[in-house]
Order: structure tokens, then C-alpha cells, then sequence
């Protein structure tokens, strides 16, 4: 089968491009913007890229669409696809469709940490010789790609795996299924990690996405199991208002809980009140040790044995993006993190200073996602950075000035329309032992090499 995806470089519809052409499929696409690296990675799968979406790409005629939901109505190719009756469809039913649907599937969803505990949930997986096929909104390290199909188990390799991992957005599925894209995914399995209000373009209010997790929760069969953050109000009125599954709760005094944190970062894991072990690990924050006891959770759901959980998180790299160090220059450590929500802020932040101590932190923020865009969390961003020391915020393609939304934290806190004076006044500040930590849903201009080689 040839398909033709559009708005092939975003990272969910290029893990489908990877995917499709795994499982033999002939894959071309098109975005607005084809540029490394999702463009590179492509090229080297031997998939051809369209810049730009125009109409003689119907040329190619493949056999279907496949629709990202960057795509609107007024795009010649799509209005051309339209106007002949050509075949399409969105990228999550033809994942659903094509690679699920005979799959036990584990899915994460949640507004925060849905990237990190898929890719825990499927290395717990993988060291567990279950071979999972697995599409992530990152790229885990113990991996190298985001997305790949299921491969040939080692307890018994001459079958295929039964096993995906998806990460599980409630964004919506396309122009034409406002849909959240988790409904199609049918999981056996479902870890519900938390649940506030964001995607303000789509959502109206809080409501309106709890009740997009009821749908999810409804599609869970009755021999599943869900895994749920007990200290989320918001996702208790979600399962409040049916839920047909077994649900195990953590976070809480009943069912997973986070046992002594020890002092080089480790820590208990346990279950109704009794130890199951520790884990040995690097990565910072309680908003990780949720995440980690969340996906032994659902890992035990699949069958792996709760210590070989464990003792697989000993052996996570964690994420490119997440609290990711770029490098060192002028003694300053620069770190790259995907924080873009106020609450993913306050914790990126909270794990950061645990670690440095007293030592300062430059936090550097570009509000670029939708919702940041529009201005509906500015009155929560400065409680969100109350603990960085210096803060640099980009007020490009705004349009609200984040300078008076932070003008509370005073002499702190620094807004620039221009990158180049944004950059020169980080790279000004900086001093030997100081930590800048980036947090941005996008590139930013590559500000991170850039103010390296400054401060070099």
C-alpha cells in the first residue's frame, strides 16, 4: 500500500511514517516544514518529503491520506482530496486500524509526563525480553527512535509481540474527528497519570477534557486494568462517572506508594503499604518516581514481574528533551527540558533545585504551545518560576506581553521580543557554577548550542 501522509515531520505522524514503512507499506508525505532533523530521519527511512502542501501531490496517487490534525480546510492539497472524493483517513484510526487492532495496547495518557512513562513503561517491557513495538512523543534514549513495531519476543522468538506502547494524547484527531486521538486506540491497559487544563484552542474548560478521558475510560475492557493518580481529584470524577475496569491507584496511602527517597536519588517502591524494592536511579523529581511507580504498575498488568520492573528502571536513560544537558561551557551547565505548562515548569524546576542546592538557576522560557500562545496561563507563571533565580522570557509571537504577567517577580524577571538580546542578556548574567535550564515545546531558535558557544 503507498500512503501519503500530511504534516509528516510532527513527531506522532512521523512515529506512523516510521511504522508504516517498518511493516512494509510504501510512505511519502508533506509538512510546511521540512527541515531536520524529523526530516533527515525520514530521508534515511528511503520516505520521499513534499515541502508545503499543493495540490499536484495528488499526482503521486497513493492508495490513501493519512490526515494530521496540523492540517486544516483551505490547504489546496487537502481541498483537492476533497473535491475529487479521494480516499483519507486521520493518523490515529489508521494506526488503530492497521497496527493495534490485534495488539494488547498500554497506553499513557494525562496532561504531564506522558512521554516519560510511555518510555519507561515500554524499556520495563523491552528488558523483560517482550520486545514491544512502541510510539513515544520523544525519543528515549534506551531506544534511539520513537517508534518502531512490535518485535520477536526473546521467551519465544518465533513469534511476534503482542505488546504496544502509545503515548495518549487527548489532542484532537484531525480537522474532520474533533475526537481526542486516544479514543481510537482501544488499550487493554491505561495508566491515567494526571489531568488539568490545557490545549485552551480546542478545550473550552477542564470539563470538556474530563470528558474526553471518560470516553478513553469507556473503550477499556472489563479484563483490563487502569492505573490512576489518586491525588488527582480531576481524574476521580472522571472514573466517578462509570467505570467498567479494575482501577489501582498511586500516589496514595492505598495501592502503589513512593517509599523513602534515598540520598542518591533512589528510592522504595510500595504496594498496599509493603516494600517491593528500590529503585537506583539518576533522574530528579517526585513527578519521575509517579511516573516510574506507574509504569511497574501497568508493567505487572502485562505480566512482568514487579522487582524485574525495578530493576529495569536501574537501566532507564530517560529522554532527549527532559532535563537533557546540552553541554558545559565557562562553567555553566545548559539544559534543554520540554516544559512548557505551568505545573511542568514548577516541577522541572523543584527537581533542578533539588539537585543544585543553593546554586543558581537561570530559567529561560519561550510560551510557544497553543495554550501559552493565547495567554490563558500567564496569571500561573510566576508561582511556576518562584524558584529559578533569573528568568529570561522570549515574548516573541505573543500576543499578550509576559512582561506584565511577570512584572510581580520585579527585577527578576526579563522579557525580549528579540532573540539576539535574549541570548546576549543570558549569556551577560551567566557566571562559573550557574545552571541554565530552557524550557521550550520547540526548538527556540537553537538557542541552546548557541549561548554553549558564547559562553565559551
Amino acid at each position: 500500500m503507498h500512503i501519503h501522509i500530511l504534516g509528516i515531520c510532527g513527531t506522532f505522524m512521523g512515529g506512523i511514517a516510521a511504522i508504516a514503512k517498518q511493516a512494509g507499506h510504501k510512505v511519502t508525505g508533506c509538512d510546511a516544514n521540512v527541515y531536520p532533523p524529523m526530516s533527515t530521519q525520514l530521508e534515511a527511512m528511503g520516505i520521499e518529503l513534499t515541502q508545503g502542501f499543493g495540490a499536484e501531490q495528488v499526482d503521486l496517487n497513493p492508495d490513501v491520506y493519512v490526515i494530521g490534525n496540523v492540517v486544516t480546510r483551505g490547504k489546496p492539497l487537502m481541498e483537492e482530496i476533497l473535491n475529487r472524493g479521494l480516499p483519507y483517513i486521520s493518523g490515529p484510526q489508521w494506526l488503530a486500524e492497521n497496527v493495534l487492532r490485534d495488539k494488547w495496547v498500554l497506553a499513557v495518557a494525562g496532561t504531564h509526563g506522558k512521554t516519560t512513562t510511555s518510555s519507561m513503561l515500554a524499556w520495563i517491557l523491552e528488558d523483560a525480553g517482550l520486545a514491544p513495538g512502541f510510539l513515544i512523543g520523544g525519543i528515549p534514549e534506551n531506544f534511539g527512535v520513537s517508534a518502531r513495531l512490535p518485535g520477536a519476543p526473546a521467551l519465544d522468538p518465533a513469534s511476534i509481540s503482542p505488546f504496544f506502547v502509545i503515548e495518549a494524547d487527548e489532542y484532537d484527531t484531525a480537522f474532520f474527528d474533533k475526537r481526542s486521538k486516544f479514543v481510537h486506540y482501544r488499550p487493554r491497559t491505561a495508566i491515567l497519570n494526571n489531568l488539568e487544563f490545557d490545549h485552551a484552542d480546542i478545550f473550552a474548560d477542564l470539563a470538556a477534557i474530563e470528558t474526553q478521558f471518560h470516553h478513553l475510560v469507556r473503550t477499556i475492557p472489563g479484563n483490563g486494568r487502569i492505573v490512576s493518580n489518586g491525588r488527582e481529584a480531576n481524574l476521580d470524577r472522571v472514573l466517578a462517572r462509570g467505570c467498567w475496569t479494575p482501577a489501582e491507584r498511586f500516589g496514595v496511602d492505598a495501592g502503589w506508594q513512593l517509599g523513602a527517597l534515598h540520598e542518591d536519588g533512589g528510592f522504595d517502591v510500595l504496594l498496599n503499604g509493603e516494600q517491593q524494592g528500590t529503585v537506583r536511579w539518576a533522574l530528579m523529581g517526585e513527578h519521575n518516581r509517579l511516573n516510574a511507580i506507574a509504569a511497574i504498575a501497568a508493567a505487572r498488568h502485562a505480566g512482568v514481574a514487579v522487582k524485574d520492573a525495578i530493576d529495569a528502571l536501574s537501566r532507564f536513560a530517560n529522554v532527549k528533551r527532559r532535563m537533557e544537558v546540552k553541554g558545559v561551557a565557562g562553567g555553566v551547565t545548559v539544559y534543554d527540558d520540554f516544559a512548557h505548562h505551568p505545573t511542568a515548569i514548577a516541577t522541572t524546576l523543584e527537581g533542578l533545585r533539588r539537585k543544585v542546592g543553593d546554586a543558581r538557576i537561570l530559567a529561560v522560557l519561550e510560551p510557544r504551545s497553543n495554550t501559552m500562545k493565547l495567554g490563558t496561563m500567564k496569571d500561573a507563571l510566576p508561582g511556576s518560576l518562584a524558584l529559578a533565580d533569573k528568568v529570561f522570557c522570549s515574548a516573541a509571537g505573543l500576543n499578550w506581553n509576559p512582561g506584565e504577567a511577570l512584572q510581580v517577580m520585579g527585577a527578576k524577571a526579563q522579557t525580549f521580543s528579540d532573540f539576539d538580546a535574549l541570548l546576549g542578556a543570558i549569556a551577560a548574567e551567566a557566571k562559573p557554577g550557574d545552571h541554565v535550564l530552557v524550557m521550550s515545546n520547540g526548538g527556540f531558535g537553537g538557542i541552546h548550542q548557541k549561548l554553549l558557544d558564547k559562553l565559551a
